[in-house]
């Protein structure tokens, strides 16, 4: 962290020559990156900007008009103030032009009533500056050095930000994209006066860089995401203007997070291990050329190549966290794996995540397809019981398309979850819109396309205080029935028509067009959701 003028007027070299501030004193927080004397006017070309210009005013011009070019070029170049000996030229006060000129470019200007050694002047700042970005550099090792041993200990998300809140002394909260806490250590402080409200007011600070400070609320915050994907923001509650070892910090934590995401893994025996990276592969579209896939599978004897494929689901009724939930999802890879080796299923199984188990079927006949699956489905529920639905998705006979297949499967297991009937397994026709969008919730692309179409009208409603995202819920829930919406929102139609005409004015779209009425609702339907999480 660079000093700030205030700060270098204060070094005993400059005192010394009694400096006072004549102009420009409250802009004395600027910061002071270099010291340049400069006994010429042609100036500007030499700077760099953030310097401290010392000057004894020989060479500066008499004319009024010149003085102000030689005021406005040096603010161009972003010096950060002007210091001025007396006794050379200038023998008591300023010229008013120069004062006048330095107050509209809103440069500080400093007289120095004694002489000056200029030398010990430049010598002490920049011992200043140097020493100042040496314990920067110090405190940014061992930022590193922390953070890094977190990531190779394989630390949580809630170790990553207790230490967050350790270094720093301040709350942190980690949220997604729909400005929801998904974790957060408040450093002892009330989650009750901390976390109020908290989507309306983090939808009010927009991040158009990395990390940005919102002075009003006082959030360092920066973005969260790893391979061009973000997913959250990371937010250190600084009060007043961050450092930039607060900066440093949360940057580095957020790097971390997005780390720890990437290389989250459980542990399998060797063949899960296998046929897992291979599934993975195939659904994340890892391999450039699809047959590459196909011999991975063929090397660990699983033939892919001229069969119908299909994405199935196992998806674990209990989440959980530690070894018993790693247990659990094992015990159940292995279990399926079991089942289709004593059906003599050609299949590849492994993990998907903490919460399921992916199996692909490479099946020669699709006639045999439901009753392939009837039978795997009971020799499934006595290797794991009740503790997993059987989701399926679309038959694939190409591998290009097993993606699709396996994300259907994935749907469909999180709405059979909660169903109360008990079938040997799940389609994706069982699902309607609602349970779509709920499978849906943490997928980042549904949250960004909630805040594209919504987000203007949210964050509208929450700088007033207003109720228009109701007003369109209930006119689109009303089928775009004006009169029956004003009734069921208790509102006279005069006034619910300007309701109307506030959403279309804030939203820039028209109300009448079915085709955006659409999609409005379904991402109010989105919307909805994603606040059922909490």
């Amino acid at each position: 962290m660079l000093p700030t003028l205030a700060e270098v007027l204060q070094l005993p070299a400059l005192q010394k020559a009694r400096p006072r501030v004549v102009a420009g004193s409250e802009y004395l927080d600027v910061a002071v990156r270099w010291v340049h004397i400069a006994e010429v006017t042609d100036l500007a070309h030499l700077l760099r900007g953030g310097e401290l210009v010392l000057s004894t005013g020989i060479a500066m011009p008499d004319d009024p008009l010149a003085l102000r070019r030689y005021i406005e070029d040096i603010a161009d170049a972003g010096v950060s103030g002007i210091a001025v000996e007396l006794g050379r030229k200038y023998h008591a006060e300023l010229p008013p032009a120069f004062l006048e000129a330095a107050r509209d470019a809103r440069i500080p200007v400093i007289l120095l009533d004694r002489e000056a050694r200029f030398v010990e002047i430049t010598e002490a700042v920049h011992i200043r500056v140097v020493n100042e970005q040496l314990e920067e550099l110090r405190e940014s090792e061992k930022l590193h050095s922390v953070f890094t041993q977190l990531s190779v200990e394989g630390a949580d998300v809630g170790q990553i930000l207790h230490e967050v809140t350790q270094l720093s002394g301040c709350p942190v909260v980690l949220e997604n994209l729909a400005h929801q806490v998904l974790a957060c250590d408040l450093n002892g402080e009330d989650p009750g006066t901390l976390l109020t409200s908290w989507e309306s007011r983090s939808r009010a600070i927009r991040t158009g860089t990395r990390t940005v400070h919102a002075p009003a609320s006082g959030w360092l915050v920066t973005t969260v995401g790893a391979r061009g994907q973000d997913w959250g923001r990371l937010i250190l509650i600084v009060g007043a203007g961050p450092t930039g070892r607060q900066t440093v910090l949360i940057e580095r934590a957020a790097t971390t997070l997005a780390l720890g995401r990437l290389l989250e893994r459980h542990q399998e025996s060797l063949e899960r291990q296998t046929h897992r990276t291979i599934i993975a592969g195939i659904i994340d579209r890892a391999y450039s050329d699809p047959e590459e896939a196909l011999v991975r599978a063929r090397a660990v004897g699983v033939t892919l190549h001229n069969r119908e494929m299909v994405g199935l689901v196992l998806r674990l009724r209990e989440s959980g966290t530690g070894l018993a939930a790693q247990a659990r999802l094992s015990d159940t890879a292995e279990g399926a794996a079991r089942a289709c080796r004593e059906l003599r299923l050609p299949a590849l199984v492994g993990s998907l995540d903490d919460l399921r188990v992916g199996i692909l079927l490479a099946l020669p006949d699709r006639r045999r397809l439901d009753a392939t699956l009837h039978l795997l489905a009971d020799r499934l529920r006595g290797a794991v019981g009740d503790a997993a639905v059987l989701a399926v998705g679309s038959a694939a006979d190409d591998v290009r398309e097993v993606r699709r297949s396996f994300l259907e499967a994935r749907q469909v297991g999180d709405v059979a979850i909660k169903q109360s009937d008990r079938r040997p397994f799940y389609r994706l026709p069982d699902l309607h819109l609602r349970g779509l969008l709920h499978l849906f919730r943490d997928d980042e692309r549904l949250q960004t396309y909630v805040e594209r179409e919504l987000g203007p009208l949210l964050d509208h409603d929450a700088r007033h205080g207003g109720d228009l995202a109701d007003m369109l819920r209930h006119y689109l829930g009303a089928g775009r029935n004006k009169a029956l919406a004003a009734s069921r929102a208790h509102l006279s139609r005069p006034a619910f028509y300007e309701r109307l005409r506030r959403i279309s004015n804030v939203l820039d779209t028209d109300l009448e067009s079915v085709e955006t009425c659409l999609s409005l609702h379904v991402a109010l339907l989105s919307l909805d959701s994603l606040r059922d999480q909490r």
